[in-house]
């Protein structure tokens, strides 16, 4: 099931505007490809977009796209300026179905697959490299700070979006 772009994603699309041109780019958990899109029309020297499903990575590639299928890291053996991540961030939800949940839950908490892909993303920036991702007060803002400060990470707000139910917040993160 390939993942319609929404909020979250448009908040993404407006900072790789600003941020992608010359840059070599990760689009982690590409979904629709409209990130990994978005930067190759603003200038990125080259994007590579991975994720967990191949259907996915079959729609990306029909873009044009340079695509691969990837859990998080597992085929990436290179190194980037910029990783772009919109992962799933919601609490897991029992009642939700499981296809959806796939592409919408980060954990029992929410927040547990961006914990692990921030323990491994340093090993892929380049020098001065960065890291833009979302999540939502759902996830639980105070538990993702935590985690980056635990990685010895740096980071800012660059953008938040209150929603009726959540607020949502983009990061740009650095080593």
């Amino acid at each position: 099931m390939i993942y319609e772009p929404d909020e979250d994603s448009f908040l993404l699309v407006k900072q790789v505007k600003k941020l992608a041109k010359g840059k070599k780019i990760l689009d982690m958990g590409t979904g629709f490809g409209i990130l990994a899109e978005t930067a190759l029309k603003f200038g990125a020297k080259d994007v590579l977009a991975v994720d967990i499903d191949k259907e996915v990575i079959g729609f990306v590639k029909s873009k044009g796209i340079k695509a691969k299928v990837s859990d998080l890291f597992s085929k990436i053996d290179e190194k980037f300026d910029l990783i772009i991540f919109n992962p799933p961030y919601l609490p897991e939800d029992e009642q939700e179905d499981k296809e959806i949940r796939n592409i919408t839950t980060g954990g029992k908490h929410g927040y547990e697959i961006l914990e692990k892909f921030l323990v491994k993303a340093k090993n892929y920036l380049n020098e001065n490299g960065s890291i833009l991702v979302v999540f939502s007060s759902l996830t639980h803002k105070e538990k993702v700070d935590s985690i980056l400060k635990e990685k010895n990470y740096k980071f800012k707000c660059l953008e938040t979006k209150k929603l009726f139910f959540e607020e949502l917040y983009v990061y740009l993160i650095r080593s």
